[in-house]
């Protein structure tokens, strides 16, 4: 099984390279200048975009092939007080340079709205909100020239009292979106309410790739392992539709994701830790490595791009004790078995 280590948006390497630079509405809205204060915002997302471009480089010299991308790009991009300006065309070309590198490079980026957006809330605003901010993921990947195979990956939401009507109206409101937005969603299981089993279940209804996350299993498991549902889990990642809807070449199918990181303390579980402790992780790959050709891992821990590099070490030492793990370049190990 070939696995590919990617980490989330920030460096702890690549001095002054935050991607997520912004302005709040409070600071904008005291400018003089209304448009003056636009240019400003479309200046700071091309330097976001720059910043995302110094990452990728700095991915591709390190090894590492996959990547999320943070959602802040554009500052006050969804902010209802700015729905009549349109950064884009500003921007056309910042991101056509990201989108060119990724291309060439054939990594894998995504996207991880943040907690707001919601499909499963009771409240038709938030909804709509919900949806704008989908959309406004899905621009962004459109202009960067990415095919569908760039995804958004979201959890199913609150149970608002219910749980059982709450993924209930998951199926029902996802099915009011477009195809273009819900074409790019993955779903994740999360650490307090939609178990791995309950988010593969809606997966399956609605015809979406299942993000595992195995760390949220552990802290919220259902009735299977992880290991017991992970050929349900695979099978969502084979859609008959997605050459059809995504123009992509079979050959280019994405691998199945997962998500991996360490309970900060045992007083804080669910919290993330610096780094990520590799007995767990280990586990699992073991466990599947036998039906599964590849997959991708989302390293979620504070110390990003080091949490990789610190892993990748681990792994190198396993090697080199002659254990079935063989390190093939700084983001990518083969687990024989």
């Amino acid at each position: 099984m070939i696995v590919r280590f990617g980490y989330v948006a920030m460096s702890v390497h690549v001095e002054n390279a935050s991607p997520s630079r912004t302005m709040t509405m409070a600071s904008f809205s005291k400018l003089a200048d209304r448009e003056a204060g636009l240019r400003r915002l479309e200046k700071i997302a091309e330097e976001n975009l720059r910043n995302t471009l110094r990452l990728l480089k700095h991915n591709r010299y390190l090894g590492v092939h996959v990547y999320r991308m943070t959602s802040k790009l554009i500052p006050l991009a969804t902010h209802e007080d700015l729905r009549d300006w349109d950064p884009y065309p500003a921007l056309a070309a910042s991101f056509a340079e990201v989108g060119a590198f990724v291309r060439e490079h054939e990594m894998r980026v995504s996207f991880h709205p943040d907690h707001f957006t919601v499909l499963n809330t009771p409240r038709k605003d938030v909804f709509e909100k919900s949806v704008n901010d989908l959309d406004h993921h899905v621009r962004m990947l459109e202009a960067m020239g990415l095919d569908g195979r760039a995804l958004n990956n979201i959890h199913v939401g609150g149970s608002y009292g219910d749980k059982d009507t709450a993924g209930k109206r998951f199926v029902e409101q996802f099915r009011l979106i477009e195809p273009r937005i819900a074409n790019r969603i993955t779903l994740e299981n999360d650490d307090k309410t939609f178990t791995a089993e309950e988010t593969l279940g809606i997966a399956e209804e609605v015809g979406v790739p299942m993000v595992l996350d195995i760390h949220h299993d552990a802290v919220n498991r259902g009735g299977e392992t992880t290991v017991e549902l992970w050929p349900r889990i695979m099978r969502t990642w084979e859609r008959l539709e997605w050459n059809v809807v995504h123009g992509a070449d079979s050959d280019l199918k994405l691998p199945p994701k997962i998500h991996v990181s360490s309970p900060k303390s045992t007083s804080d579980p669910r919290g993330h830790a610096d780094y990520v402790e590799p007995e767990h992780l280990l586990e699992f790959l073991h466990g599947i490595a036998g039906t599964t050709p590849a997959l991708d891992v989302m390293i979620e821990a504070k110390k990003k791009d080091d949490a990789l590099l610190r892993l990748m070490e681990h792994f190198r030492s396993l090697e080199a004790d002659g254990q079935p793990v063989r390190v093939l370049d700084g983001g990518t190990v083969e687990i024989r078995t």
